[in-house]
């Protein structure tokens, strides 16, 4: 990258964000995303699945065969949803038998309240709420 660009930036702000996983099960991973953390499929692309999370928020659940990278084991990557009542999605998510729940709790440090688990790939999943 040069110290200083021959042209200037374009104005404006993103329109979106996705933020793109990679499965090796898309059917799987979409009935999850869809029941369980009740997403909305917002663009359909066929082998890449676009979700809402909130205003301009999105997740892509990608099939491995077709996207730009591969699904992989390690996934150092954590998908955090801020909630109003942290508890409940608790209780919500326990009933759903998802992998590697933890118990809600308080981070004074951070000043949330929150819980983790895994989708059925193995992206660890954050629910949080702020402290009051």
């Amino acid at each position: 990258m040069t110290d200083t660009p021959a042209i200037q930036r374009p104005e404006g702000e993103a329109q979106l964000t996705i933020t793109f996983l990679y499965y090796r099960d898309i059917p799987k991973a979409q009935a999850f995303y869809e029941k369980v953390l009740g997403l909305t499929l917002a663009i359909d692309q066929g082998w890449s699945k676009i979700y809402k999370i909130a205003g301009t928020g999105h997740v892509g659940l990608v099939d491995e065969t077709r996207g730009a990278h591969r699904a992989a084991d390690t996934k150092p990557v954590q998908l955090c949803l801020r909630v109003d009542d942290v508890d409940a999605w608790h209780a919500w998510v326990k009933s759903c038998g998802v992998a590697n729940l933890t118990e809600a709790k308080d981070s004074p440090a951070l000043k949330i309240r929150a819980f983790m688990f895994d989708d059925p790939e193995g992206y660890q999943i954050e629910i949080q709420t702020p402290l009051a």
